[in-house]
């Protein structure tokens, strides 16, 4: 059995289908709200559903029972301004199910973010040290005070769960990311204004040595993410923190042109000034470096971006129901 925290959230939802794929039981733990997020599990039967307060308790008292945990859940807005609410979310409970796992001797894989990396000044290396790096938010900063707490705790056998493996998730796009509101990826929020006609909104850019639309991410496949999961879960000797993108970094103008295409519409953008509250935190380049990754042995290609982008406009969010 897999606990998956944040399981009705957008990774975790896509991860919680593949569970499901593949006839294993599962356990979700989140909260909803009186939102839409529900319909994220809709074809889904868990086992139980737990309150993110209960997670490390339910871990423990059932702990015979659980192969691992997928920690997803967290505060994943990079503008979220509630410090305390952040560190509760993000640091403190995940030291809870850490601590929980490495006595009960359960596996954790868990969600690190490419936010940790700040500027990029450092590089997007998952080898290189983690005190050098410098996040620009208290989102990022958060996953990074776990990375590091994770990564000295794993030093020694007994204080670490018998599998551990952060994973700095890059720009993810794909089904299920609709509760997100506008913390969805660029595709997700803009498809349906953009489907109508209407033009698709970029930021200019506020730096002179990059163009307008000319900001660059290490755009990601939901798919990809919950297949390095699934083998992780099946490779119980990979240990660590890992980058979790395609290794090849692409503009923002790029994306927005392959989406008119897989509209089959012409090319009709509305540049805006980016906010003043989110310059200073701006990250305008992620690429993920995989060698980490392909050295503990995962093989498998990525998906690239013209044909993700053309599946998820075709298979979700141009369905009359979107959701997986």
């Amino acid at each position: 059995m897999i606990v998956v925290t944040g399981g009705a959230g957008f990774i975790g939802s896509n991860l919680i289908a593949a569970l499901d794929e593949r006839g294993a039981e599962y356990v979700v733990c989140d909260s909803f709200g009186d939102g839409e997020k529900w319909r994220n599990l809709s074809r889904r039967a868990p086992v139980d559903i737990v309150t993110p307060e209960r997670a490390a308790a339910y871990v423990a008292g059932a702990h015979a029972r659980i192969d691992a945990v997928a920690h997803l859940g967290a505060v994943s807005s990079t503008t979220e301004a509630d410090v305390d609410l952040i560190l509760r979310s993000n640091f403190h409970a995940s030291m809870e199910l850490w601590r929980v796992c490495a006595e009960k001797r359960v596996r954790l894989i868990y969600a690190s973010s490419a936010a940790t990396y700040g500027d990029g000044a450092q590089g997007f290396d998952d080898g290189a040290p983690l005190a050098a790096l410098r996040p620009l938010s208290a989102y990022g900063w958060s996953k990074h005070l776990f990375d590091r707490r994770a990564a000295a705790l794993a030093e020694r056998a007994e204080t670490r769960p018998p599998q551990w493996a952060g994973l700095k998730f890059f720009n993810v796009y794909g089904p299920n990311e609709y509760h997100k509101g506008s913390m969805q990826s660029l595709v997700g929020r803009e498809y349906a204004m953009t489907a109508l006609g209407n033009p698709l909104t970029l930021f200019r850019s506020a730096r002179p040595d990059y163009p307008h639309g000319g900001q660059k991410r290490d755009f990601v496949h939901v798919d990809d993410c919950v297949a390095i999961m699934l083998w992780l879960l099946d490779t119980p000797g990979a240990n660590g923190i890992y980058n979790v993108g395609t290794g090849r970094a692409r503009t923002f103008l790029e994306l927005a042109r392959i989406l008119f295409a897989a509209l089959g519409r012409e090319e009709n953008i509305a540049w805006v000034e980016m906010p003043l509250d989110i310059r200073a935190q701006y990250q305008y380049v992620t690429e993920a470096r995989l060698d980490r990754l392909r050295a503990a042995g995962y093989a498998a290609p990525f998906r690239g971006l013209e044909d993700g982008v053309a599946d998820y406009v075709a298979r979700y969010l141009s369905a009359d129901d979107p959701y997986r």
